[in-house]
């Protein structure tokens, strides 16, 4: 078996490494070594890779049998080349000790410049450079990063000692001050540090190196680092590499100097040459902002011949890496060097334009262009997003129940949130949870804030119908209705204060943020063409009015893979009978009810028939139990009495009985069919008939017709009796022939373990993956969030169950029914229709595992559109044309 290796060099003539090993050397690695292959001029170094960083933890944060001795190869290596000696008082060699994860990760993770710096080495700097100011300037900024760094001490200390220096020595700038006053600020900073550390600052370069490598692999489990691989779904096994790199200088005066930049507009994609630098600076002062630096093309003056050399590299590198590259330089005395290559962050917006401006530039192809373009980046075409240079003051988090950003003025009640609206100010309706009777609020507000709830309450499921931004079931919030205030630890929100949420992150943010809007161009639609040529799986939209239909027809549904009638129950024109239904004592009383819902649930079904022409509707029969159609508390319970001319406490005694412990588990569903035939029969001659009324116009019309929570044979078998008797005896009177479909939906893990069964007389399945997750948990999704965030944080389980589809566990069962379902009906036709079907790593586990269809809320439909194509080009193998 052959020895590991722990480091690999980059240098003219013997690199070993290359762009393609971004999972051994990290993103930053890989670059350099891919940089200097193409003779572009990198300073030399090596990379201690990734596995090493894994192994040092693994180990006890102790380094791996052999790996030091190869950094110490690897470092005369680089002395030999620059003809320097590491720690040597005449000729040091200094060097820079940088992270580099496999995936960009700015600013996570940390760096130390100017390691070798010690009371003996500066000499040598000084007698190399003839510049003394230069070389204190270096070690008055080694001192302070390695303290900060490397020994944990607050960086402001130092800063501090620097501002009373600038003020003492009446300078503005840190490069204004003079050789001897930084010779005096590197001893007063030797002095802070041991007054901090306990010690002396280490004058032995190697041990020096030791504890920067150490640092550097520490920051991978910083909580920056730890934050943002959460944020960005990336894993926390990778590990980073440590690239150790010679030091090039540009702080050594006016003939040097060092920037960043990208080969095009990161925010907009305009293809121009974009970037910032500052003379007689390091790679930190850009960053953190001490001066504020001058554009790219500013250096064309001072220094044109490396101006021209940058300009010839970017547009070389651009060509070669066939994607917009962020890059890292230093001219040290007038020569270029490159620092850093890698595919650069960009907006949606840039993300689309530079794909499509490269197809048209002929420098990659469609397929790749679609690759391009992250599913969940679309959500920022489709809803306001938060300003990114927003300062934010986040109060917590919920879970994101409907993406975009809203702002507006703290409203407790969905009356308020109507009047205020009406009165033209922006509002934020925040509830303890949302039930029916909010809609009208819910509506008018700019978005929806609840304590309760989970990403299928009720707030969610409407907010995504409407495109209205919603963050749920966030347990810090403490909601008192009455005084109109929400606490969120000490902070206090009253009626009329400015609120902001993030729908797509679930954040609550304090204040009025600047949002910026989105602009659907015709780019996007043509971009959405080249999508739809790659994808083999259809996209289906969650809809349950005609509105909400030709919301989803604009974003490219094929049909509605979930009509759900209980909210056509909720309106307002409706709820009376509804209500009288459920307090009816008998089923005469039940049906003489439901003949008023009748005319009412037809229309609801012809208006969708018509809107989506011709294209399949799954309709759901009625699913929630029976109590939630009735009020709860005592005042809303007399009101409806006195409306309704019941006694108040007939009414509070049905509602008692119609109580169950976990209605989840309990009376609904297709037990309602069961147990009240006269529901499910009144739905079915609802949607029959609007069929037959537009057949006879001349409107195509597909119903698919789904009896949802089955877990035997025998209830489907009743339930589709019903619904073929009541289908054929509405299509012969209407002597017009219509195609239907009787199918169910699987969403409990017994309907998945008999699916073979339930296949002999189903003609579709539709996974309901909300309550399939619940049950397969036996979590309450509408509870769950009280610690489902503790689960995730603490790695108790990798994600929320209910955002992405547990594969491991509810998967299992998904590809069970599949498999079953089809050992029957080898074409039975498979789709999702739990808010899953949005999310973009469900909907490539729905494609592996063969369903035909995904459907998700109406502004959801072009994300699953494009993780479809995402999902069918990595089966097929298709790669991006940048894996350099």
């Amino acid at each position: 078996m052959s020895k590991k290796k722990y480091v690999y060099f980059f240098g003219v003539g013997k690199t070993e490494g290359d762009g393609s090993m971004k999972d051994l050397l990290g993103g930053k690695g890989a670059g350099l070594a891919e940089m200097t292959k193409l003779g572009i001029p990198v300073p030399p170094g090596f990379t201690i890779t990734t596995e090493t960083c894994n192994d040092y933890f693994n180990n006890g944060s102790k380094y791996p049998e052999g790996m030091w001795d190869e950094v110490l190869k690897n470092m005369k290596m680089v002395e030999d080349l620059m003809e320097l000696k590491f720690g040597d008082a005449d000729k040091p060699l200094l060097v820079s000790v940088r992270s580099g994860a496999k995936f960009s990760m700015p600013g996570m993770m940390d760096t130390v410049l100017n390691l070798g710096l010690t009371d003996t080495t500066i000499n040598g700097v000084i007698k190399r450079s003839n510049n003394e100011k230069f070389a204190y300037d270096a070690y008055r900024r080694f001192i302070t990063m390695f303290a900060s760094i490397v020994m944990g001490v607050d960086r402001m200390e130092f800063e501090h000692v620097l501002d009373k220096k600038k003020e003492k020595t009446n300078v503005k700038f840190d490069s204004d001050l003079s050789a001897d006053a930084l010779k005096e600020l590197v001893k007063e900073f030797k002095a802070l540090y041991k007054k901090k550390v306990g010690e002396d600052f280490p004058q032995d370069p190697m041990e020096q190196l030791k504890l920067a490598i150490n640092a550097v692999f520490g920051s991978w489990f910083g909580e920056r680092a730890k934050t943002y691989r959460k944020l960005n779904g990336i894993a926390d096994d990778l590990g980073t590499a440590v690239n150790v790199c010679t030091m090039v200088f540009g702080n050594m005066g006016d003939t040097s100097g060092t920037g960043v930049a990208f080969t095009r507009d990161p925010s907009t994609g305009e293809h121009k040459f974009y970037g910032e630098c500052l003379i007689n600076a390091q790679g930190e002062d850009v960053v953190a902002g001490i001066r504020t630096p001058m554009k790219v093309e500013e250096l064309k003056k001072p220094m044109p011949k490396a101006y021209d050399h940058l300009m010839e590299i970017y547009q070389s590198l651009e060509k070669h890496y066939k994607d917009m590259l962020d890059l890292e330089f230093t001219i040290e005395d007038g020569k270029l060097y490159m620092l850093q290559v890698r595919v650069g962050k960009r907006t949606a917006a840039a993300a689309l334009k530079i794909a499509m401006d490269m197809v048209d530039e002929g420098m990659i192809d469609k397929k790749t262009a679609v690759l391009r373009v992250e599913p969940q980046q679309l959500d920022q075409f489709l809803h306001p997003m938060i300003d990114p240079k927003a300062k934010l003051k986040k109060l917590a988090k919920g879970l994101p129940a409907s993406p975009g950003a809203a702002v507006g003025k703290a409203v407790f009640t969905a009356k308020e949130a109507e009047e205020q609206a009406e009165k033209g100010e922006k509002v934020l309706l925040i509830r303890l949870e949302t039930s029916p009777e909010d809609i009208g609020g819910m509506h008018a507000a700019k978005g929806i804030l609840t304590a309760r709830g989970g990403m299928t309450s009720h707030a969610a499921v409407v907010a995504r119908g409407m495109g209205k931004p919603c963050v749920a079931g966030c347990g810090d919030l403490v909601i008192d209705s009455k005084k109109k205030t929400c606490t969120v630890k000490d902070t206090v929100i009253k009626d009329g204060d400015w609120v902001t949420i993030n729908g797509s992150t679930g954040e609550i943010i304090l204040g009025e943020t600047k949002l910026i809007e989105p602009a659907v161009t015709g780019d996007f639609a043509k971009f959405m063409g080249w999508v739809d040529e790659f994808r083999d799986m259809g996209v289906r939209a969650n809809a349950d009015t005609p509105h909400d239909a030709e919301v989803a027809l604009k974003f490219g549904a094929e049909g509605i893979g979930l009509c759900r009638t209980e909210h056509m129950f909720f309106e307002e024109d409706r709820i009376k009978a509804v209500r009288e239904m459920i307090l009816a004592d008998d089923e005469a009383g039940r049906r003489k009810a439901l003949a008023k819902i009748l005319p009412i649930q037809k229309k609801d079904f012809k208006g969708i028939f018509k809107v989506m022409k011709g294209k399949p509707v799954t309709i759901r029969l009625l699913d929630p139990p029976l109590h939630e159609f009735l009020p709860h508390t005592d005042k809303e319970l007399s009101a409806l009495a006195k409306d309704m001319g019941v006694s108040a406490s007939k009414l509070k005694e049905r509602n008692e009985l119609l109580h169950e412990f976990n209605p989840m588990l309990g009376h609904r569903g297709c037990r309602l069919g069961v147990t009240y035939p006269e529901i499910y029969e009144i739905q079915v001659q609802a949607i029959m008939e609007a069929a037959v009324d537009l057949q006879k116009e001349g409107i195509a019309v597909i119903p698919e017709i789904m009896i949802p929570l089955v877990a035997t044979l025998t209830e489907f078998v009743k339930l589709k009796e019903m619904t073929l008797r009541i289908c054929e005896d509405v299509i012969a009177k209407a002597k017009v022939k219509v195609e239907y479909l009787v199918g169910t939906m699987i969403e409990l893990p017994r309907a998945a373990i008999v699916a073979d069964k339930i296949a002999q007389e189903a003609d579709f399945f539709s996974f309901g993956t909300n309550d399939l997750t619940q049950t397969t948990f036996g979590l309450s999704r509408d509870d769950a969030g009280r610690f489902l965030p503790f689960y995730v944080d603490n790695k108790i389980l990798p994600e929320d169950p209910f955002v992405s589809i547990d594969i491991e566990g509810v998967g299992a069962l998904i590809k069970m029914g599949i498999e079953k379902g089809r050992s029957t009906k080898p074409k039975l036709k498979i789709g999702i229709c739990g808010e899953h079907g949005g999310e973009a790593k469900s909907v490539e586990f729905c494609y592996n595992a063969g369903m035909d269809y995904v459907s998700c809320s109406p502004y959801r439909v072009p994300l699953a559109r494009l993780a479809a194509a995402h999902a069918t080009l990595a089966k097929k193998g298709s790669k991006s044309t940048t894996t350099k």
